[in-house]
Order: structure tokens, then sequence, then C-alpha cells
């Protein structure tokens, strides 16, 4: 499915890196725009890095071999956010997580990534 919301792939650069959820959800909640922002808890960003995360391990982007070869990885954007938009509807919540929420969790969740240099 193609969408509007995501328009860029990335490539993951190093993964020697510290991700930290809790330190993730409060720079993914200061990066969404103000109308998604105060629809949006922890708990539910929380929730959509759960499928993010899903999605990288289930494609073996974080796994041992990965991590010791100098290869880098592309991730694309479309895929991934169809893969937890299939999620969401599985577990009956597209009401409460639009595409338009997802997409801006995934842009912070993409921002917070570069911060602490898991994409290039």
């Amino acid at each position: 499915m193609e969408n509007e919301f995501i328009t860029k792939n990335h490539v993951m650069e190093d993964l020697d890196f510290e991700y930290r959820e809790e330190e993730a959800i409060k720079f993914i909640s200061n990066c969404l725009p103000a109308n998604i922002k105060k629809l949006v808890k922890e708990e539910d960003i929380e929730y959509v890095l759960d499928f993010i995360f899903d999605f990288y391990n289930e494609k073996g982007y974080l796994n041992e071999e990965n991590a010791e070869s100098d290869e880098k990885v592309e991730i694309i954007e479309n895929e991934m956010f169809n893969y937890i938009m299939e999620q969401i509807e599985k577990d009956g919540k597209s009401k409460k997580f639009p595409e338009n929420v997802v997409a801006a969790i995934m842009e912070g969740e993409y921002e917070y990534s570069l911060s602490i240099g898991m994409f290039e």
C-alpha cells in the first residue's frame, strides 16, 4: 500500500548503538506535531515502537550477523509502515492509530535513531 505519509527510505549505518526506549519515547513525543501530540500518550508511542522493532527483528536487521557486518541495511519505509498498520488492524486499534499518527511516530523514531547514530 502506497501512502502519502511515508516518502523516504533509510540506511541503517551502524548496529553498535544504544537504544534507550524511555529516552526514545520522550524524544518522539517532543517531535510530534501539536495536532497529533495532543492525541498521543507515551504508551501509544511505545505500542508503535514495539511494532517497529518487531519489523526490524522479522527482517533480521538487528541480528548478530548484521551487527558484525560492514554492510549497510536499507529500511524500506513503506514496507515497515504497511507492516505496522497491518499489526494495528489485527489488534483492532486502527481508529486509535490512523495513518498520520503512525507516520508521525515513525518520523520521530527515525529522528531519534539518527541522534544515536543508528542511521546515516
